[in-house]
């Protein structure tokens, strides 16, 4: 039991600022065949297969290296779907442009694709956004899930199989704190640590001990608990546990699952030897992780060079992504990967057949390659996920100790809103954040030095 530290901090309760977004903040994103990024002018970079207008600029015509988006401004969040993207701005509102077969842009019509950004329809609020195969999801910070798009296998969740070109709210779900829109199923974690999941079910990849063709509403995922992050494949679903092990379900024939083995489960299973993990990721029949020592670790299929660990050998179990260090952040979909480096470098691997590695050509990579002319991304990499190691408890009751930090640290605390609550000067290496006077739920904090910012989540029980 850690003994409660008696420093002298300065606490300052703060009232009507600004929300913001900073936990959900996803600054890099891959789609079925195109990548995208946020610069530091919160301006937009995406490159790769632009058939269906996944760029959003106006034009059809695939790029190799990233081409600048200057239609939107303020954006704070972006996913990719197979072949649609999604922007989420500092007022909560969602922008999405591509293919629209499916309704998955929601903005009411799905007729014709779209090559400029379209606003997702009276959707506001919005603190997370996510895109599937042929859906998407968005979390708002009331903690409901919406979705629009497919749903011939219950993939919106909202008990009907009947697409939707507008949001539906995803049925029974409150208090949701993350999601994931995988292929043909959606995932969200919710505050108390548990995960459900929703959709095509073929292959157990909804994890509660069944292979049902597909489930419209939300079911718990077995035996899991102390869930902090969520992540799709094409067939299979990942979870990050507080204690920082992965586990994984669902199908197994190229070893998604990372067990050692290619028995598919429709329960979690842990991935074999991985700890130390802060990220988790999933493509389409791979998986890659980031452990705190900012390496990434990679398993499954690899016929294109997906695992980056300089073969195309399938993996059942992780191996390393060659030539890579300090990585603060990941992303995957499809058959590629991307990563940033703490030095602002963004890095790409596996599939490259419409440019979506951005290194000026088109062919396959099975190591990192940089990608090319992109704009400035220091600022984004000096933010890094700070695993329980450092705060105890996590979750826990009301009070969380903040330990072996530096003095003089800034350590900032926000309500699920994004809304900052607390600011606390630390002032001789270890304090305590006291919320036992909050609500139960989801807080988060950064903790910010000067030549880094650390964030995470705070669950109180």
């Amino acid at each position: 039991m850690v003994k409660k530290i008696n420093a002298y901090v300065l606490l300052l309760a703060i009232s009507n600022s600004v929300p913001v977004a900073f936990s959900y903040s996803q600054t890099i994103a891959t789609g079925g065949a195109h990548s995208m990024v946020i610069c530091d002018d919160k301006t937009l970079m995406i490159w790769g297969s632009n058939v269906f207008g996944q760029f959003g600029n106006g034009t059809n015509i695939n790029s190799v290296v990233p081409l600048q988006n200057n239609s939107l401004t303020g954006i704070i969040a972006i996913a990719a779907g197979d072949a649609h993207s999604l922007a989420l701005n500092n007022i909560g509102t969602v922008w999405t442009w591509g293919i629209n077969a499916n309704g998955q842009l929601g903005d009411g019509s799905n007729v014709f694709d779209s090559n400029v950004p379209v606003q997702v329809s009276s959707l506001t609020g919005v603190i997370a956004i996510r895109g599937g195969g042929f859906h998407s999801l968005a979390l708002k910070k009331d903690s409901t899930v919406w979705a629009w798009g497919e749903n011939n296998n219950g993939q919106l969740g909202d008990g009907t199989n009947t697409p939707s070109n507008v949001p539906v709210q995803v049925s029974s779900l409150k208090g949701i704190i993350g999601i994931a829109a995988a292929g043909l199923h959606s995932l969200a974690v919710k505050s108390d640590g548990t995960v459900w999941a929703w959709g095509w079910n073929t292959n157990g990849q909804l994890g509660n001990g069944t292979s049902t063709f597909f489930e419209n509403v939300p079911v718990q995922v077995d035996s899991l608990t102390d869930i902090i992050a969520v992540a799709g494949g094409a067939n299979f679903s990942l979870a990050l546990k507080n204690d920082s092990t992965v586990w994984a379900w669902g199908l197994n024939s190229s070893g998604e699952l990372g067990t050692g083995n290619n028995t598919s489960s429709n329960v979690p299973v842990q991935v074999n030897s991985l700890t130390g993990i802060m990220a988790i990721e999933a493509g389409g029949w791979h998986s890659i992780a980031l452990k705190n020592n900012g390496t990434v670790w990679a398993w499954g299929a690899n016929n294109v060079g997906e695992l980056g660990d300089s073969t195309n050998i399938t993996r059942n179990v992780p191996v390393q992504v060659s030539n890579l260090a300090g990585v603060t952040a990941i992303s995957s979909e499809g058959y590629h990967s991307l990563c940033i480096k703490k030095n602002g470098t963004l890095w790409a691997w596996g599939s490259n057949s419409n440019g979506e590695l951005g290194n000026g050509d088109s062919i396959d990579s099975n190591v990192p390659v940089q990608v090319k002319g992109l704009c400035t991304l220091n600022s984004i990499n000096k933010e890094k996920i700070a695993l329980s190691n450092f705060v105890s408890p996590n979750p826990g009751r009301g009070q969380y100790y903040f330990e072996n930090f530096e003095r003089n640290n800034l350590i900032e605390v926000y309500d699920i809103s994004g809304r900052l609550i607390f600011k606390i000067v630390n002032l001789n290496g270890d304090c305590v954040v006291d919320l036992t006077e909050r609500e139960n739920g989801v807080y988060f904090y950064k903790v910010i030095g000067d030549s880094f910012v650390y964030s995470g989540k705070l669950i109180k029980q």
